[in-house]
């Protein structure tokens, strides 16, 4: 029983929970209704409000794009009215002209015409004055053009002679002093020994006994050593002195070592010569080399090929008009070296050029082929640079120079070369120069006599005062200059000066 009325008791209770629940939640559902419906209202205000205040300023963004708007359209139609005004004042200014232009060619066909008629008004005066010409003169008109064009030629030449004189003399004044202050520097800084030409050699003897050893029984030791060296030995009656006569030095240079050792040792028979000839060529390539290398220390040349140094050191046995050529190609490469520095170029390329440049002389004997031909020819077999080759190649003027390097080169051989006492010529080519000098001279039309003075360095020039003037003058030196170039070889430079004088000559009585 009191189970029954526990569980009504539960069931009331649970009942009267859920009413009260209900009602609660119907007030809060109630509440939050109306909250609701306020925000919503209060929304529905602000919203309304906030359109208003969109539309308004919509409205007023509308009427001032509006007012840029028709601006904007207001200043384009005022630009486009100026211009149009433009176009217009331009048109009306092209039809103006288009009407000068007209006008002009009018007057321009009028006057054409005009000129036509005077043309050929012109055309007939001229050939009336050319008849009249021709009656008066006597002469035909192509008579007539070659007396103007036999003036104009002479003219002409006068003219020539003095742009030679005026190009002459402003060559002078701004060149000469510098070239001769830069030669004489270079000169001045370079001395040379001379070595004259020779091709016999002495040697000594210590008493005439000896001589009768060296040609030996039946003369086998004399042949043996002339068949060895290729050097004939001459044995006179100059006392205590044997003779070495051959043209080329190195052998000769061979067979005076040879026999000197010979003497020295005293046992003279085949057999000792041939070792001593051996003995001597050794020596003889030891101080070829020595030799060379000597050459490139002294000029400050490096790196060269060790053949080319051989042929620098056989150069010392090689003479040239009696100068020594390996003492000329130091000295070449010296002034060649002096002039650069003085003109700002490269002073070892130059160097280098000026040693090799006579590099073929020392085969030349046994090659076949001038000393140029072969030098280049050693110069590219050994990959010497392509100025070196070019300097060799044009230093006696036989092709252009291409480098600077090349024309220092050939003026440093050439002053080398005619240094007084650098070269001795002998008395027969040293005649026949001076005879074709004076004969170049006479040859020209004008010229009555000339004369070559200073050992053929310069030659007078006397001219004929009524053919030659002193405006010509300057124009026949400068031909006989330019012919002697062409037609002689002559170490240095030759002068030539013609001479115009005028006397008057009259006899008191």
């Amino acid at each position: 029983m009191t189970a029954i009325v526990i569980f009504a008791a539960c069931i009331i209770g649970a009942l009267i929970g859920w009413v009260v629940r209900r009602q609660t939640a119907e007030r809060v559902i109630g509440t939050a209704e109306k909250e609701a419906e306020r925000l919503v209202k209060g929304a529905e205000t602000a919203a309304e409000s906030s359109k208003r205040e969109a539309v308004v300023l919509a409205k007023e963004e509308v009427m001032k794009i509006r007012n840029e708007a028709e601006k904007e359209t207001k200043e384009r139609r005022t630009e486009l009215q100026r211009l149009e005004r433009r176009l217009l004042q331009r048109e009306e200014s092209l039809d103006r002209k288009s009407e000068a232009l007209e006008r002009e060619k009018d007057n321009f066909q009028r006057r054409e015409g005009e000129l036509e008629k005077k043309r050929e008004e012109i055309g007939v005066l001229l050939n009336k004055q050319k008849e009249e010409l021709v009656r008066l003169s006597g002469l035909t008109p192509e008579e007539a053009k070659q007396i103007l064009l036999r003036n104009l030629e002479e003219e002409l030449s006068r003219e020539s002679a003095i742009l030679i004189k005026d190009f002459e003399t402003r060559t002078k004044e701004e060149s000469e002093k510098r070239a001769k202050n830069i030669i004489s520097h270079a000169i001045h800084r370079c001395a040379s020994d001379y070595v004259a030409e020779t091709t016999v050699s002495f040697v000594a003897l210590p008493n005439d006994e000896m001589k009768g050893r060296i040609i030996g029984r039946e003369g086998r030791n004399i042949r043996a050593l002339e068949t060895m060296t290729g050097i004939d030995l001459i044995i006179d009656d100059t006392p205590e002195a044997v003779i070495l006569s051959g043209f080329d030095p190195i052998r000769r240079e061979t067979a005076r070592i040879a026999l000197e050792k010979l003497i020295i040792d005293g046992r003279i028979h085949p057999a000792r010569i041939e070792e001593m000839v051996t003995k001597a060529r050794r020596e003889v390539d030891q101080t070829i080399k020595e030799d060379g290398e000597r050459a490139m220390f002294e000029t400050g040349v490096h790196g060269l090929h060790p053949e080319i140094v051989k042929l620098l050191g056989r150069l010392r046995f090689r003479t040239s008009y009696g100068q020594n050529v390996l003492r000329h190609s130091i000295e070449v490469a010296q002034l060649s070296g002096f002039m650069a520095a003085e003109l700002g170029l490269d002073v070892q390329a130059a160097k280098r050029a000026g040693l090799l440049h006579d590099i073929g002389k020392a085969v030349d004997h046994d090659t076949e082929g001038t000393h140029i031909e072969l030098g280049v020819e050693i110069c590219r077999k050994y990959k010497e640079p392509a100025e070196t080759i070019y300097a060799v190649e044009s230093h006696h003027g036989d092709v252009e120079p291409k480098t600077l390097t090349a024309v220092i080169v050939s003026a440093a051989d050439a002053i080398s070369a005619a240094r007084p006492g650098a070269r001795r010529e002998t008395l027969e080519s040293y005649i026949k120069r001076l005879q074709k000098l004076e004969e170049i001279a006479d040859a020209f039309d004008g010229v009555e006599k000339s004369y070559a003075i200073q050992a053929g360095r310069e030659i007078r020039v006397i001219v004929n005062t009524e053919k030659i003037n002193d405006i010509l003058a300057p124009k026949i030196a400068y031909d006989i200059a330019k012919k002697i170039e062409a037609e002689l070889e002559y170490p240095g430079q030759i002068k030539v000066v013609v001479i115009r004088e005028t006397r008057a000559v009259d006899f008191a009585k």
